[in-house]
């Protein structure tokens, strides 16, 4: 339920997969501006970028296909029967296991149809699927209970996850099997996981590591790495080992084939593969054929040959462009999955060969994939309601003058690029005035001190002007936030470095730059301001207001607070430690253990009453149901990451229902990101192309409403 503080207006939260999706013609409809300098495209220009941004495939004249269709099939006749044979082949349905006595949490009972399923799919050809249930119905007891179900066996498993479930999967393999399984994790701060050969590895039972470690790895054997003057390459000990089943936490980490990270996964040697992801299909098909890919589901992961019978899992050509296996140009090899299903769906949408290739989809997820949603499963759930309030804020009459200069100086600012017709050519420089108008609207000081002496010892964002999280580094030696520099290189087709503004060439696959731990806790806001002479923010005072008001009930509430800005949570840090409310945080500067280590503080202490999460760390993967409040401090455009953070408390485990609390300040951008935000997800519910591109992107009228209003 969602509703604004003050009205009893309710939405209601649509969730689905494939039967929920369909394709909607872009809208073209010329933008209104009151600026009769601004340019206007025309319907013609616009709809040429929608194709290009929807990857249109010119057509091909009819005969020329059937022919090369004809071709293919001749040399691979298993194309005229493939549907037909999956088709016939009935969806698996293994009924309910027993509760597994090597597991000492009780399973729910879909949980244990889930575990049946698992292990059934073992069995047949696919030897594992894809376990797609909703975020918050237990998708890790499933896998650990799947661990126990051969344990022991003659190979280690390998769980892959992103770097804040580390630990906790850890501690719940450790919990559910009672200490039985031996783990190890697979890290740079672990001494034990240094200098491993295979035969140490295969003394364990579980290896767990992150994605970023496994592609460190991988680069580092395929590609090698500089020393001096020579470059040296290093066997991957992860890909030497042949390991008994491999689990992907949050599969859709790999959802772009072309990745290092997706090709270190594909390389695994493993005898059962499977996906875990609440997102399995990101709203948009192109990223599911990677999990097709890891999952070795044939022939539909194959490229294949039109002049022999060439048959590959990778597309492996030579500098002449030519395969490496039967030596035929490359512009002879087709994807299965892209003939069969991607290019239907992107040319024709969901009419015609389109509606076919969706009925082709659904016949094949429906027997490599389980998805439940937890609306289907409240009863055995037991899941309380969730409501979401947006709670509207003005700005002090301070704080108003000097918001109004930023917003009025920006808006200046993109009435120029529009007169002068280059908006498309500014987006470095729009990036940083939208992330000005966000600052402002949390506290003037994430402005005004964010040079001041104490922070030149840091790498420092050029994105979000924050220390970065997960430091990596562009060509023009700049450095970001993994995550800031993936969704900037996602809001235009080719971006330029906010700082020195030539074309941005980043690697976002590239391990973290490692800073010095002392040197990122002196750099904090606190140490840069006079705090005697301190002003808090109306934000900040709306949200202590807030937590002041959980005291007065008569239970206990423990509450995460989510923002964006690590300078943000330091000063709501400081000002709630001031108003006698005690806090742990988690940033991306935490190592696995110190992630860990403040989870456990604020899940067992019950002194604690606020878990301070920057959004870019601790958005996914937590389980945190000790916590039934959720504060989100600043909105961002992309309603998915707010999303995810809601759910870090809302899943199985918790017994009182959750309030999520969004704080807007009110005739600020963030009153219009919060409009944005119903829009996009209006987006996201009806069309299919609404991928992760779409999402982060901009449109030239998307930022005339945040920087004008209309």
């Amino acid at each position: 339920m969602l509703r604004d503080r003050g009205t009893s207006e309710e939405a209601e939260d649509s969730d689905g997969f494939l039967s929920e999706l369909s394709i909607s013609e872009p809208e073209l409809d010329d933008a209104d501006s009151d600026d009769t300098s601004a340019p206007v495209a025309s319907s013609a220009a616009l709809r040429r970028v929608a194709r290009n941004r929807r990857a249109y495939r010119a057509p091909q004249s009819g005969k020329r296909a059937r022919g090369d269709r004809a071709r293919l099939e001749s040399h691979h006749p298993e194309l005229l029967t493939m549907w037909k044979d999956l088709e016939d082949m009935p969806v698996l349905k293994a009924g309910k296991a027993d509760q597994p006595k090597s597991i000492s949490r009780q399973l729910k009972p879909f949980q244990l149809e889930g575990l049946a399923w698992m292990t059934a799919m073992e069995k047949t050809a696919w030897k594992g699927g894809l376990l797609g249930d909703e975020m918050g119905l237990g998708k890790t007891i499933q896998a650990v209970s799947l661990i126990m179900s051969d344990w022991p066996a003659k190979q280690p498993s390998l769980v892959l996850a992103p770097p804040v479930a580390l630990m906790q999967w850890m501690s719940e393999i450790d919990s559910y099997t009672d200490g039985t399984l031996k783990t190890l994790l697979v890290h740079g701060t672990n001494a034990k996981s240094k200098n491993m050969t295979v035969k140490d590895v295969k003394k364990y039972d579980v290896i767990i590591m992150s994605y970023n470690s496994l592609e460190s790895m991988y680069r580092k054997q395929e590609k090698g790495f500089k020393r001096g003057e020579g470059l040296y390459k290093e066997k991957s000990v992860i890909h030497q080992t042949h390991f008994h089943r491999v689990i992907l936490d949050e599969a859709h980490s790999i959802k772009t084939r072309t990745t290092m990270t997706a090709k270190a996964c594909f390389a695994l040697k493993v005898d059962y593969r499977w996906c875990l992801s609440g997102t399995p299909l990101q709203n948009r098909i192109g990223e599911f054929f990677s999990l097709i890919r890891f999952l070795n589901v044939q022939p539909f992961s194959c490229y294949l040959c039109k002049q022999c019978p060439c048959k590959t899992l990778e597309w492996s050509m030579n500098d002449d462009n030519r395969c490496t296996s039967c030596n035929h140009g490359g512009m002879q090899h087709v994807s299965v999955f892209n003939q069969e299903l991607l290019n239907p769906i992107q040319k024709f949408g969901n009419r015609g060969k389109g509606s076919e290739a969706f009925k082709k989809l659904r016949i094949l997820t429906d027997r490599i994939m389980l998805r439940r949603l937890k609306k289907d499963h409240t009863n055995s759930m037991e899941l309380p309601v969730k409501e979401i309030f947006v709670n509207r804020q003005f700005f002090g009459e301070e704080e108003n003058d000097f918001a109004g200069s930023i917003m009025t100086s920006g808006q200046r600012r993109f009435d120029t690029y529009v007169a002068q017709g280059v908006l498309l050519n500014n987006y470095a420089n729009i990036f940083g005035l939208i992330m000005q108008m966000r600052q402002v609207a949390d506290h003037p000081d994430l402005i005004l001190k964010k040079n001041t002496a104490g922070g030149q010892n840091v790498l420092v964002c050029c994105i979000c002007d924050e220390p970065a999280e997960e430091a990596i580094r562009s060509k023009c030696k700049h450095d970001f936030c993994r995550t800031c520099a993936k969704s900037y290189l996602l809001s235009s087709e080719q971006p330029d470095c906010p700082q020195c503004h030539i074309p941005l060439s980043i690697d976002l696959e590239q391990p973290e730059i490692e800073q010095d731990e002392d040197q990122v806790k002196k750099s904090s806001i606190i140490n840069r301001i006079k705090m005697e002479n301190w002003t808090s923010s109306s934000k900040i005072e709306l949200l202590v207001h807030e937590l002041h008001k959980l005291r007065s009930d008569n239970a206990t509430h423990k509450s995460i607070i989510f923002s964006q800005f690590t300078t943000m949570l330091q000063l709501i840090e400081w000002r709630l430690r001031r108003a006698g409310i005690t806090t742990v945080m988690l940033d991306g500067s935490m190592t696995p253990a110190q992630r860990q280590a403040s989870i456990e503080h604020f899940m067992k202490n019950v002194n604690v009453e606020c878990f301070l999460v920057s959004l870019k760390a601790g958005g996914v993967a937590l389980n945190l149901t000790e916590a039934s409040r959720v504060f989100i401090v600043d909105p961002w455009w992309n309603p998915a990451a707010e999303w995810q953070s809601a759910d870090r408390c809302h899943r199985i485990g918790q017994t009182r229902p959750c309030i999520i609390t969004r704080l807007c300040i009110e005739d600020s951008v963030e009153s219009r990101m919060v409009l944005l935000q119903e829009k996009k997800t209006n987006m996201i519910n009806s069309t299919i192309n609404s991928d992760d591109a779409a999402m982060e992107s901009l449109t030239p009228e998307d930022l005339q409403f945040l920087f004008r209003g209309n």
